[in-house]
């Protein structure tokens, strides 16, 4: 029997039950070859701050880390968005189920441009806070954390008049219809959003070779892409940055923007490369880096 690790959240084992369902799909196995070990992460725990402020992406996988270094479980499923760019050198990033809708959802209006003057929009992303006031400057953030179904009873019981999800995490929840879609287009996601990851110990080749069967070799690729680009640009959990990697034929086509935290600023850029060119997305950081304004560039250092 294999052991899986998740957090206990409801869409961390929608993820987890995704991922089990593929593996044992993959190799031919029962259901119970694979048991699912649920932990409460420590950001699942502290719900009263931006994990920025107390830790940062950390906080979700720092739990499930320990117990795959200690051998307790064999792998781990997590929210690449949430996942930090550098790991432990013990843990290596084996799978990348296919890609979810990477789009966010806006609940509470229509359009960013419908939402009333001076409405309070909850977020604790300050990618989601600074694309908002860049388009909005007349609004105002509200801090919100939790999971989905926490951050829309706050919405109901008006402690904001919007708030932003990814669609990714609503549809893997069956929450269908929920708000409406941004064009990724025009308001850039998270790097990495709509992947699921899965981790194992990096030199368990027995465990690496299993979980190559489920590997969608598209998704992983663009989202190694965006990693990259994150690792050359320096940021931080304080660091508003949105990327979104899509294939073009052969080719990987990456779009980013680094913002401001207050929005009053944003730089953006673009880059078309070969799909295994991984200086491509250093590239970009440079130039991107190379036009940022103080007020941008002091929140990335570079490479």
């Amino acid at each position: 029997m294999l052991k899986l690790g998740t957090r206990r959240s409801p869409l961390a084992m929608a993820q987890a039950e995704e991922a089990r369902a593929r593996l044992c799909a993959a190799h031919g196995w029962r259901e119970e070859q694979v048991e699912l070990v649920p932990v409460t992460a420590s950001g699942d725990r502290i719900q009263d701050r931006p994990l920025a402020e107390i830790g940062g992406k950390a906080l979700w996988t720092k739990e499930l880390d320990a117990w795959l270094l200690a051998g307790e479980i064999d792998f781990a499923v997590h929210s690449l968005k949430d996942v930090e760019t550098i790991r432990p050198a013990g843990i290596a990033i084996a799978a990348i189920l296919p890609r979810e809708d990477v789009r966010d959802v806006l609940v509470g209006a229509a359009s960013i441009h419908a939402l009333p003057r001076g409405a309070r929009v909850g977020t604790s992303a300050p990618r989601r806070a600074a694309q908002l006031l860049h388009a909005r400057p007349d609004c105002t953030v509200v801090p919100f954390r939790g999971n989905v179904a926490t951050r829309l009873a706050k919405l109901q019981a008006g402690e904001a008049d919007a708030t932003l999800l990814a669609l990714a995490g609503l549809n893997r929840l069956g929450q269908h219809g929920v708000g409406h879609p941004l064009d990724a287009e025009d308001w850039l996601p998270a790097p990495g959003q709509g992947a699921i990851a899965i981790e194992c110990r990096a030199g368990d080749e027995a465990v690496r070779a299993l979980l190559a069967a489920i590997n969608d070799t598209p998704s992983h690729a663009a989202v190694t892409a965006e990693r990259a680009l994150l690792a050359a640009l320096g940021g931080n959990c304080h660091s508003p940055i949105a990327v979104l990697t899509r294939a073009e034929g052969p080719a990987l086509v990456m779009e980013a923007a680094l913002f401001s935290p207050d929005g009053a600023e944003r730089v953006a850029g673009e880059i078309r490369f070969a799909a295994g060119d991984d200086a491509a997305p250093g590239r970009l950081a440079d130039d991107l880096l190379a036009r940022a304004v103080p007020a941008i560039a002091v929140h990335f250092t570079g490479r």
